[in-house]
């Protein structure tokens, strides 16, 4: 005979009492509640009058963004679906469910607070051991990202002054008909006036639209004229030395606008930029990533359609929270200026970029042992000795660290958790939620390395343990106290879970590391 399983629809079930055992002891979730906890949110924006309805806590509302990030929920109405259908988001807000328009507005005020949370998250990693801020090695890279605007929403300036012209010879016919007593009527619902209005405000949103592209061509003329004059100081430097400048000379700039210029209508700060997928309106999503920990170290918005001019502004990003002792670019980051600027300002630092793209697979020259080339001349060029950099075999190996390192977390981000559009729109706020992205990853990155086997050959710690089943072990209450208060940090759980979810890993980092990471700055 053949037997089912009983499913039974109607019998009355008792939950748990604690939502806790709702899920998985090594759920994500526990995680996120525990990181969160550890956040400084004295800088989150909240109605300090008291009025009104009684508030959130911002330390819930930022876990419940961050997990969802996480989990690949980035509209604030699935966010707020989730608080009733996901028994772990249920957990997380303790079965509260805050509305769309608090989740929207918390993520938009709070920028400053996702900020804070980015560092501390990377200052618990450090304590933890699990990352390292003193002379490491970062990759850096930038993705194109999907503006929250259609493509198709966008005027080009040649576009643009033909359609004025259009609209105003329209309006010039519409007025000539309004004079004529025996002129054809319009179809039922159009009058005369009403046409003339449309046509007048959509000839006031081309005139902006083009204001706007022209004032872009001025502001990139600026940028170039500094360039240009610096190449020609070069070719004039190798001309008097009796060289022979490779190339034509540099053609100037110039102030006015190309007819494909364009600017979007929905999203007038996001960019038309080429992607696998052809020409999109997005933005230039730059990230630096630590190599040995995968962490992201380092996050900026650009709009630039390329890397060119995008090396001292993310690696300066980078820096605000470690110290980079070698930087692993592509040569779409790679410009003589840039490069010379950071390493004369940085002594110590070494940008390693590969200038010449190798087709894949190895040739059987390419098997055979070498010697590494040697140094470069003093007169050498600037191609020259970055070429240097990655022919010898030590640095062939710390550059085959980039496509294994800042390339999958980008892959990570838009496969995994699903990140490939923009909710929010304009640069400042489309800045912010990448910042809450890559905090989303840094954590989840965080959860699934869990903490390390354990010291003096015994077992292997289990992979993401639970607040209880980490809490045999552990060191003395006083120390976790000490190491947190380092960090000026508290815990806001509740008594009956002292030896919370972050502290457990920390501590368990923390006494299988035989140097902490932060004196390495020192």
């Amino acid at each position: 005979m053949v037997k089912f399983v009983n499913i039974d629809r109607d019998t009355p079930l008792k939950l748990p009492p604690d939502l806790r055992d709702w899920v998985a002891k090594d759920h994500l979730v526990h995680f996120v509640l525990d990181a969160m906890d550890a956040v400084d949110t004295s800088v989150a924006v909240v109605n300090e009058r008291g009025t009104g309805n009684h508030q959130y806590p911002p330390a819930m509302l930022l876990a419940l963004l961050v997990y969802s990030y996480a989990t690949g929920v980035f509209s604030s109405r699935q966010i707020e679906r989730s608080t009733y259908e996901n028994v772990a988001v249920r957990l997380l807000c303790a079965d509260t469910h805050p509305d769309h328009d608090t989740l929207c507005a918390f993520r938009r005020k709070n920028a400053a607070l996702l900020s804070r949370a980015f560092a501390q998250v990377l200052e618990l990693a450090a304590t933890c051991g699990v990352l390292k801020v003193g002379a490491v090695t970062v990759a850096i890279d930038g993705t194109k990202v999907l503006a929250n605007a259609s493509k198709h929403a966008a005027v080009s300036h040649g576009h643009a002054e033909q359609t004025l012209r259009e609209l105003d010879l329209e309006i010039a016919e519409l007025m000539a008909k309004a004079e004529q007593a025996d002129a054809t009527p319009l179809q039922d619902g159009l009058t005369i006036p009403d046409e003339i209005q449309r046509r007048a405000e959509r000839k006031a949103r081309l005139a902006r639209a083009k204001a706007e592209i022209e004032a872009r061509a001025h502001a990139r003329f600026v940028a170039e004229q500094a360039d240009h004059a610096e190449k020609l100081v070069r070719r004039k430097a190798l001309q008097a030395e009796g060289k022979t400048p490779r190339g034509r000379p540099p053609e100037p700039p110039t102030p006015a606008p190309g007819e494909k210029d364009q600017v979007n209508f929905t999203d007038q700060e996001s960019r038309i930029m080429p992607t696998k997928d052809g020409f999109q309106q997005a933005y230039n999503a730059q990230a630096g990533v630590e190599t040995t920990s995968r962490l992201i170290v380092g996050a900026r918005l650009a709009q630039a359609t390329n890397d060119k001019q995008q090396l001292i502004p993310t690696l300066g990003a980078v820096k605000e929270h470690v110290s980079p002792a070698t930087v692993l670019v592509d040569s779409g980051f790679v410009s003589e200026t840039a490069v010379t600027q950071i390493e004369r300002e940085t002594p110590g630092l070494r940008i390693l970029a590969a200038l010449i793209r190798e087709p894949h697979g190895r040739t059987v020259a390419q098997l055979e042992k070498k010697e590494d080339p040697p140094e470069p001349a003093a007169e050498a060029s600037f191609a020259e000795r970055m070429r240097q950099r990655t022919a010898t075999a030590a640095g062939r190996a710390l550059y085959k660290l980039r496509q294994q390192t800042v390339e999958p977390v980008f892959g990570i981000i838009k496969e995994a958790m699903g990140f490939r559009r923009f909710s929010l729109r304009g640069h400042k706020k489309v800045s912010l939620e990448w910042d809450l992205v890559c905090l989303a990853y840094n954590v989840k990155r965080l959860h699934r390395l869990g903490p390390p086997p354990a010291a003096g050959g015994g077992p292997e710690a289990p992979k993401n343990p639970s607040p209880r089943g980490l809490a045999r072990g552990l060191p003395s209450e006083n120390r976790l106290k000490s190491a947190l208060a380092a960090l000026q940090l508290g815990s806001s759980r509740s008594k009956t879970h002292s030896v919370t979810f972050w502290r457990a890993f920390m501590s368990a980092h923390t006494a299988t590391s035989q140097k902490s990471t932060l004196s390495a700055v020192s």
